[in-house]
């Protein structure tokens, strides 16, 4: 019997496997970070983490995915600005919330394609938390898990992300969609249609949070806060959107996007409890246009793709998903049709860009 990849690189058996899977997001794109409403569902797509004991503070990960190896010592995390950097301030934040753990030899693989806009890095932290709380035997719910998650990533890798990603990645399934007020972390299973196809097509243009445009827009709404005299865009409602357009720009554009996209949350959890799915095709085109013309997170690739998903009968909506400059888009298509449909954009798309796009889900 042949050796795993595991056995080969550290010469024994896996103690804990976890898992954690992407995640897409329906609607309610940069709401989380402003205490908003959000929709995301978990994908087929997963991360997945072996792990072991070591009997020293030596932390030993393969990233079999990239075939590379990093090694660190815990009590001496530090930002490298590379994919170590991920593992590394999840052991920090363990270290910060009294949680005793040694050193151990872990192995990464992951389908979820990075820079998808689909939460590779979230799944990554996830599924690493689910491991080592396994491995060590410490106590942690998800929701505390999502928490630290976060937190990793808002410290040593410096990407300033909501809570979204990470939640949705922790208690996400298939077949439903969270629906998270991210403001208080409650939330509710909305199962999703069964008479439709949900698409997600990765435009092969890669993204990254702890890129500078993201944590820019992060500080536009805090800037918008500061204009209206307000502690969050949360507190804000449609019939304030004329005070909001009388602010300055960009911010007035930022809230504006923050505030009809809530609303648009709103609607679509009730379109899909009602079965409405034209509405919620309509709520998808109307959240892409915002996130193209007030908040600015899309690009021409991207833009590209919903004009040809929306100019097919088989689909009702279409928009960019996750924190934009590049990444995937979700459609809501006819029940059967979506494979054929996406399959359909992709060939246009590559054939009009050049670029690779990618059919992630549904699959065959």
């Amino acid at each position: 019997m042949m050796p795993t990849p595991f056995e080969t690189k550290y010469g024994h058996a896996p103690a804990v496997t976890a898992r954690a899977p992407g995640r897409v997001n329906l609607i309610g794109e940069h709401t989380d970070y402003n205490d908003g409403f959000v929709l995301p569902t978990a994908i087929p797509q997963l991360t997945t983490f072996e792990l072991s004991r070591r009997e020293d503070r030596s932390v030993r990960v393969h990233a079999a995915d990239l075939g590379e190896d990093a090694t660190y010592e815990l009590g001496a995390e530090r930002r490298t600005d590379g994919w170590i950097d991920y593992v590394a301030g999840v052991t920090q934040e363990l270290a910060r919330d009294g949680h005793e753990i040694g050193g151990f030899d872990a192995l990464v693989t992951s389908d979820v394609p990075r820079g998808s806009g689909l939460s590779s890095s979230a799944a990554l932290l996830v599924a690493l938390i689910r491991g080592l709380r396994e491995l060590y035997g410490f106590d942690m719910d998800d929701v505390q898990v999502a928490r630290l998650a976060r937190r990793a990533e808002n410290g040593l890798v410096g990407a300033n992300v909501g809570i979204m990603d990470q939640m949705a990645c922790s208690l996400a399934g298939e077949g439903e969609a969270l629906f998270l007020d991210c403001r208080d972390l409650s939330f509710e299973r909305v199962p999703l249609p069964t008479n439709a196809d949900l698409v997600v097509l990765h435009s092969g243009v890669e993204h990254s949070h702890a890129g500078g445009d993201y944590n820019t827009r992060r500080a536009e709404c805090e800037r918008a806060c500061e204009l209206l005299g307000v502690g969050s865009l949360r507190d804000l409602g449609e019939d304030d959107l004329d005070r909001v357009n009388a602010i300055e720009e960009p911010y007035a554009r930022r809230a504006r996007h923050v505030i009809t996209e809530n609303a648009r949350v709103l609607r679509t959890v009730a379109a899909l409890r009602a079965g409405d799915l034209e509405e919620v095709g309509r709520l998808f085109l109307a959240s892409h246009a915002s996130m193209r013309d007030d908040y600015e997170v899309s690009v021409p690739e991207v833009d590209l793709i919903v004009e040809l998903a929306s100019a097919l009968e088989d689909v009702y909506g279409a928009r960019l998903t996750g924190g934009g400059f590049g990444g995937s888009v979700v459609m809501l298509a006819r029940l059967g049709r979506g494979r054929a449909a996406g399959e359909s954009v992709a060939a246009e798309y590559a054939r009009r860009t050049g670029r690779e796009p990618k059919l992630l889900t549904p699959g065959e």
